[in-house]
């Protein structure tokens, strides 16, 4: 499980003083891409290595607002990996309480949108297995 911290910015809220929904899947994002950049496999790397991680499906689902200074913090993990998929779980919390959860699914591709299979050193990284 893989934590990152984020603290609510003013310009993130909306006109009833809470986070703006959109917002939740920035945070989620941040965190994905910090996960993958400690895991070796970021952004740059995987383009180094011709590959791309896109998503393809979301499921999320709010359970409280969060408001200006929370300083919250996303929990990453990947729940399965499939041939060419991961799904991806994350929470949200704040103070130990989950505020929003979000399941992801993404498909590695090569850098024009083609499906390739989830690397073995991939799967590795992220089971904490040797590949």
């Amino acid at each position: 499980m893989h934590t990152t911290q984020v603290k609510v910015r003013f310009y993130e809220l909306d006109p009833y003083d809470h986070v703006n929904h959109t917002k939740y899947l920035a945070y989620f994002e941040a965190a994905r891409v910090e996960y993958l950049e400690e895991l070796g496999w970021g952004l740059l790397s995987m383009k180094e290595r011709g590959l791309q991680i896109v998503v393809v499906e979301l499921h999320a689902r709010f359970l409280a607002a969060a408001s200006l200074h929370d300083v919250l913090t996303v929990e990453t993990e990947v729940a399965e990996i499939g041939r060419a998929t991961s799904t991806w779980n994350q929470r949200l919390v704040r103070d130990g309480e989950t505020i929003a959860t979000l399941e992801v699914k993404a498909a590695f591709t090569d850098r024009s949108g083609r499906p390739r299979r989830v690397p073995a050193e991939f799967a590795a990284a992220v089971t904490g297995s040797v590949a």
